[in-house]
């Protein structure tokens, strides 16, 4: 098999396993929901949407062969799905508060990202895949399944027709998300203004909350969504305890798929024979912040 072939029959399969994966969300999640949209449950409903979003932003992105819309489609998706679930559904307190929650992190990471690719003109990620139809369409449907299967706790909270006032599952998980969220601005911007400055183009920032932990943003974006989880955790029941699954799906997808693995990877090409680098790994946790070391 060329290599070519085995790229393509690694790229479909990622795409099937990722409809397999929201299919089956979708069953399980909906499967409880007693609220409907004709034959479907508003839960169902939603999660096709956000494949069917990423499916027709495809189709402009590859013509064109752009990847300047990926980040911000994922976020507008989430803002869609969040309204459409609140408008919908029952939207007492703890639904608003989460959709809330949601909004906000949605509305600034989008636009972070977006301000981010338009400045740099490209997301080197994709310099070579977006030539490629099997495997560039594959991380639009990759997109459809992180949105459904970080969203799915505070979605299937939101699509239910049982309310529970707000508690203090509601306070620490409000309490909680709060923390990470501020953890993930807080690096983004300090990292961002690293970067501004001219001699540190090619340099690894190791102060601030990079001084703390290398991945600083990632252990913000884990500790949002634990949040969520818990504000969550009251109006579950059943076969929607799956919906749990959100904290774990973020922590394993920035840790062991993307995020933290590809970077640490990257880093060690970039700087793996600089000693202050290998200092600076020495000293610094991967993810979990603690102070610097002396």
């Amino acid at each position: 098999m060329t290599s070519g072939a085995r790229k393509n029959l690694i790229s479909l399969s990622g795409i099937v396993i990722a409809i397999a994966l929201g299919y089956g969300l979708s069953e399980v999640l909906g499967a409880s929901s007693k609220t409907t949209i004709g034959n479907f449950s508003l839960t169902s409903v939603c999660i096709l949407a956000a494949f069917i979003v990423q499916w027709l932003m495809f189709i402009p992105a590859f013509v064109f062969k752009t990847e300047r819309y990926f980040d911000l489609t994922g976020s507008l998706t989430y803002i869609s799905l969040v309204i459409v679930a609140l408008a919908l559904g029952l939207a007492d307190a703890r639904s608003l508060l989460l959709g809330a929650m949601v909004l906000l992190w949605a509305v600034r990471l989008g636009s972070f990202l977006f301000a981010r690719v338009s400045q740099a003109g490209e997301d080197r990620r994709f310099r070579k895949m977006k030539h490629h139809f099997l495997e560039f369409l594959m991380t639009w449907t990759l997109q459809g399944l992180w949105v459904v299967m970080t969203l799915a706790a505070a979605l299937t909270a939101m699509t239910t027709d049982q309310a529970v006032p707000l508690d203090l599952f509601a306070l620490i998980g409000a309490l909680i998300w709060a923390a990470g969220w501020l953890i993930e601005v807080m690096a983004d911007r300090q990292k961002t203004a690293f970067r501004a400055i001219p001699e540190n183009k090619e340099a690894f920032i190791t102060s601030g909350l990079w001084a703390w932990s290398r991945h600083p943003n990632y252990f913000g974006e884990i500790t949002l969504w634990l949040g969520i989880a818990i504000v969550a955790f009251p109006v579950l029941s059943g076969l929607q305890y799956w919906a749990l699954i959100s904290p774990v799906f973020v922590y394993v997808l920035l840790v062991h798929i993307s995020g933290v693995r590809m970077l640490e990877n990257s880093a060690e090409k970039r700087w793996g024979d600089d000693a202050v680098y290998q200092q600076y790994k020495a000293r610094t946790p991967v993810l979990w912040p603690r102070p610097p070391a002396s």
